[in-house]
């Protein structure tokens, strides 16, 4: 039994790799011909496409009764994504430039999401109205966020008419597959996550905090990491930021309106503390405009000393 699931982990990555690579291309392609800057491209397209395994699989585990794998699931990834993927991909990339617009309005909203969701979870669940209030603020943000008035005068500047690529019927389907890939890989990854894991006598709260937020987190990880080794930093940080957003507003959102959602103990006193932590030194690496391969290095150790807590192995 434990060496099925382990083919189907592998297998399951395998098509995540592949995923990964369909959706860079043809999102990046598709937003830079619509004329959207790396960044926005980054937080929309590509952000919301890797987010979608987080908020399938918090769908299944609200119907199946199973409500405080939600939050468990995003709060994980949003760690994941700022100590694991960032951290990762600034150790990968050597250095990952941090531009001025993003220290001014998108660290600021990163902070403002982390805060919000740590008001709504603080009586350990989420209602009907919060759900409501979530994804109101990221309808906000997105809009926001795509017409800033800086972000598209900076684009038109940098790209003329002529510049732009042209996206064809292929990219939109390589978009749309990659989407696919993406969700599919993810949803039997993280079923033989948690298969395995229960062969192995692994506590339930432990495996929705880590081994199904990090499973659901692959996407963005690999996106991130082969941006940063092409030297793409607006889009490997544009996905990170895209995707907490999300799945802080999105993925606890909707779910929160079909029933409400509990939060486990481990989350509330070992995960929420983590990822106001892992977002305020975010906050604070952006602010210098760079985020070096040591900060990385510390990133990725902060995340290990996380999943050393969460299992209690000292």
């Amino acid at each position: 039994m434990i060496l099925l699931w382990s083919c189907v982990f592998f297998v399951s990555l395998a098509i995540l790799v592949k995923g990964a690579d369909w959706l860079i291309e043809s999102a990046e392609k598709i937003g830079l011909a619509a004329g959207l800057s790396p960044f926005i491209v980054g937080v929309t397209i590509v952000g919301m496409g890797t987010s979608f395994p987080e908020l399938i699989s918090s769908f299944a585990a609200t119907m199946r009764g199973v409500t405080d794998v939600v939050v468990a699931n995003a709060i994980g990834s949003n760690i994941a994504n700022i100590l694991l993927v960032l951290g990762l991909s600034a150790v990968i990339g050597k250095k990952l430039s941090v531009t001025k617009s993003l220290i001014d309005l998108d660290l600021p909203l990163l902070a403002m999401s982390a805060v919000l969701l740590l008001g709504v979870v603080w009586d350990k669940q989420v209602t009907f109205g919060e759900a409501i209030i979530l994804l109101c603020s990221y309808g906000i943000y997105l809009l926001y966020t795509t017409n800033h008035t800086d972000q598209e005068n900076a684009v038109k500047k940098a790209l003329s008419r002529a510049a732009r690529p042209k996206a064809s019927f292929k990219d939109v389907i390589l978009l749309i597959v990659g989407v696919a890939a993406l969700s599919l890989g993810a949803k039997y990854l993280v079923d033989a996550l948690i298969q395995l894991s229960s062969l192995l006598n692994i506590g339930t709260g432990v495996i929705a905090i880590t081994a199904v937020a990090v499973g659901t987190s692959l996407p963005e990880l690999l996106v991130s990491v082969k941006a940063a080794m092409q030297k793409k930093s607006e889009v490997a940080l544009g996905n990170i930021f895209g995707s907490n957003i999300f799945n802080s507003f999105v993925v606890v959102g909707l779910p929160a309106l079909y029933k409400t959602l509990e939060v486990d103990p481990q989350t509330y006193m070992i995960g929420l503390p983590a990822m106001m932590l892992a977002t305020l030194l975010f906050v604070i690496s952006g602010i210098s405009q760079q985020i070096y391969r040591w900060e990385g290095g510390l990133y990725l150790m902060l995340y290990i000393l996380f999943t050393v807590k969460l299992f209690n192995w000292f």
